[in-house]
């Protein structure tokens, strides 16, 4: 099916540094030119989550995703539709959550763990970037996200990576890697990139084929 829409996924494991990029270059577009999406709006209610066999929720499994919502909300999206969504605060007590608004973009980027994984979601994708980083770099990111951001304990935090995080990036995210269009490597900065991928949206919002 033909979408009025060039798209663009970007995917890597957690703490690569794939939302910052993403933050970037929402802040070089409109939103009447490009609508960005993310994954992460659509986790699934807490209660809904799977356990480990220590009882912990495991949110770094691709079913912890409404895969059902997330997919027809993209859709659409690329038919022309604007959708509503309440943000998803990853159940943190200290967030507000707000109601945001998408419309639909002649470029949209969709940003998440499995984006790759999800079949349907692939299928969809003109452009596929993959953010990379070392291991131990995304266990720093992840601890000062997961801290700071969504004011999550640190043993928490370090028992989810090595249960959780890291066994789900070998399997589901860390596969697709290989067969993306772009690899970004985020050791150090993104910033070469981010600029590559800032001047093709550019050429595609001039494309008037798009």
């Amino acid at each position: 099916m033909k979408f009025n829409s060039f798209v663009i996924g970007v995917s890597g494991g957690s703490g690569s540094g794939k939302s910052s990029f993403v933050r970037q270059l929402k802040k070089r577009f409109s939103k009447d030119d490009v609508c960005f999406i993310s994954q992460d709006m659509y986790y699934k209610p807490r209660e809904k989550q799977e356990k480990d066999g220590r009882g912990m929720r495991n949110f770094d499994l691709p079913e912890s995703i409404d895969r059902n919502y997330f997919h027809g909300d993209v859709l659409k999206l690329l038919r022309g539709q604007s959708i509503q969504k309440t943000e998803y605060t990853f159940n943190n007590d200290l967030a507000t959550p707000t109601k945001m608004t998408y419309h639909p973009g002649k470029v949209m980027i969709i940003e998440g763990l499995f984006i790759l994984h999800y079949a349907e979601i692939r299928e969809l994708l003109d452009l596929s970037i993959f953010i990379h980083a070392k291991e131990e770099l995304k266990v720093i990111r992840r601890i000062s996200r997961d801290r700071y951001e969504r004011n999550y304990p640190l043993d928490d935090v370090l028992y989810r990576y090595e249960h959780h995080v890291s066994p789900s990036y070998e399997k589901f995210i860390a596969p697709y890697r290989d067969s993306v269009d772009v690899i970004i490597n985020n050791n150090h900065h993104f910033h070469n990139g981010l600029l590559l991928v800032e001047s093709f949206v550019e050429r595609m919002l001039k494309d008037d084929a798009v």
